[in-house]
């Protein structure tokens, strides 16, 4: 790990069962004669010293003991020769714990038979590892950053476990809050302090849900007539990816309000022209995708128009949606689906065209690399909507383009997903574009009747479609047969 340097499972499991084999013949002595043969005190000038008759797992050990030291010191010439984002200085402390062992024992243990030097050059060895070990942190960028900014910083830290026992705060916390002086490491919050029920009331809100996070803290000093205000934020606490507590931030955003507060007397036309300006980005965002989606549509010679044929099939069941209170769906979610409908078949963009362009049915081999645009279409999404303030619209835009082809009962694609499992909004993508390629003409394929597509919709219904969307497609219908009788066939 110090020279960066990845070892394979398969390996990682190889040098474990060895570890295995050896200490179980460890285990064994007495009982057989893996380790030792014989072991016995003999008298050699003057004292009494072990003779042991060695087994073939010891020699096995020692193998093992030569061939880790060879090993090492390669890996160690190697990161020296070509690893130049290894500490140099870790590198050299490495060779010395393999020098002692060997020194102690090779040599020591030669000239001085009756002192054993091996335990001095274990202890030499683990002094030699903590230098190595504190060496470590210096190059650690995160963790030395993080140290750096919590002591010379202006952001305050205060950390608590996931039972909301206090963990500990940096000097600035202390000095923006006090009274945490106050508060015993490993003890809860007291409901009896008005400072510490603030606390309690952000931990809490932010545990009941995770998006209440940011809040404000106003400190004010009547001597010095000053008022100063921080944003506090908190998320959870992580130790080696796992989450350990709660920490909360206080930044002092004191100079931010006083600035924004001295823009609001001004900003009312500043206000509009920039609504005006985020408007205009928002409807040049909106364009740059349906045109991505019709660019795409456009290498494929047997779906033309499907996007905006399906946009419209699903503001359709949409409107009838909400005329009903049985799916309570907001008027954002609406707007995004509707919006999000041209961009499903975006994945048809990783797809090759001399399948894309086939004039005619699929093989099976081939339509299993027209699946693959389902998940593709998603990532692609995910991508282009990678930075965008408007989440909710992008993981609604990822949905439909991922799950569109899912069916209720779990034998669709990509994932074979189930009934619910498949988001709302995908369901209702599904039946606006089966509708549409039933009832437009493709080149393997004549249209339908609407007689005929309806059945096919109804029959598929609780199996193939949500069966709860059933009523809203049947009062959509008319809508959708007057829509379709305007199209030019195809």
């Amino acid at each position: 790990n110090l020279c960066d340097i990845k070892l394979s499972k398969i390996i990682k499991v190889f040098v474990f069962c060895i570890c295995v084999l050896l200490y179980a013949s460890v285990l064994l002595i007495g009982n057989n004669g893996l380790y030792y043969k014989n072991v016995k005190f003999v008298q050699k000038d003057g004292y009494f010293v072990l003779q042991k008759e060695y087994g073939i797992m010891h020699t096995l050990f020692y193998i093992y003991l030569i061939s880790l030291f060879l090993i090492g010191l390669i890996v160690i010439i190697y990161s020296l020769m070509n690893k130049t984002q290894v500490s140099r200085v870790i590198l050299y402390l490495l060779i010395l714990p393999d020098a002692a062992a060997v020194f102690s024992y090779m040599v020591m243990k030669k000239i001085i038979v009756s002192v054993e030097f091996i335990p001095l050059g274990y202890i030499f060895a683990e002094i030699i590892y903590l230098i190595i070990a504190y060496r470590t942190c210096l190059y650690d960028i995160d963790t030395s950053a993080a140290d750096s900014l919590s002591q010379t910083g202006t952001t305050g830290y205060i950390s608590f476990d996931l039972k909301k026992k206090y963990l500990g705060s940096n000097a600035i916390a202390k000095e923006i809050m006090p009274f945490l002086l106050e508060l015993t490491v490993d003890y809860g919050l007291s409901d009896e302090s008005v400072n510490q029920r603030k606390l309690i009331h952000w931990l809490d809100s932010f545990i009941e849900n995770n998006k209440n996070n940011i809040f404000t803290y106003v400190v004010r000093n009547k001597e010095k007539d000053d008022e100063r205000i921080y944003n506090v934020n908190i998320n959870y606490l992580y130790q080696n990816f796992r989450k350990c507590g709660y920490i909360i931030t206080l930044v002092d955003d004191t100079a931010n309000r006083k600035y924004i507060n001295l823009l609001d007397s001004y900003n009312e036309k500043l206000q509009k022209e920039v609504e005006d300006k985020t408007a205009h980005i928002v409807k040049m965002h909106d364009n740059l995708i349906l045109s991505l989606a019709t660019m795409v549509e456009s290498r494929d010679n047997s779906t033309g128009g499907h996007i905006k044929r399906t946009s419209v099939g699903v503001k359709l069941i949409i409107d009838e949606i909400i005329k009903d209170s049985e799916i309570n769906l907001s008027e954002e979610f609406c707007h995004n689906i509707i919006k999000a409908a041209p961009m499903h078949d975006l994945g048809k963009i990783a797809v090759d065209d001399a399948i894309l362009r086939k004039p005619g049915r699929f093989t099976d081999e081939e339509f299993e690399k027209m699946k693959c645009h389902a998940a593709e279409g998603a990532k692609v999404i995910h991508q282009i909507l990678e930075n965008t303030d408007d989440e909710a619209f992008k993981v609604i835009a990822e949905n439909v383009a991922h799950y569109h082809h899912e069916r209720v009962d779990g034998s669709g694609y990509p994932d074979g997903l189930m009934g619910d499992e498949i988001p709302i909004e995908a369901r209702i993508m599904a039946i606006a574009d089966v509708y549409d390629a039933l009832v437009s003409k493709r080149v393997y394929k004549d249209s339908m009747s609407f007689e005929q597509a309806d059945a096919i919709i109804m029959e598929g219904m609780g199996t193939q479609f949500d069966e709860r969307l059933k009523k809203y497609y049947i009062k959509a219908r008319p809508a959708l047969e007057d829509y379709y009788s305007t199209q030019v066939e195809g």
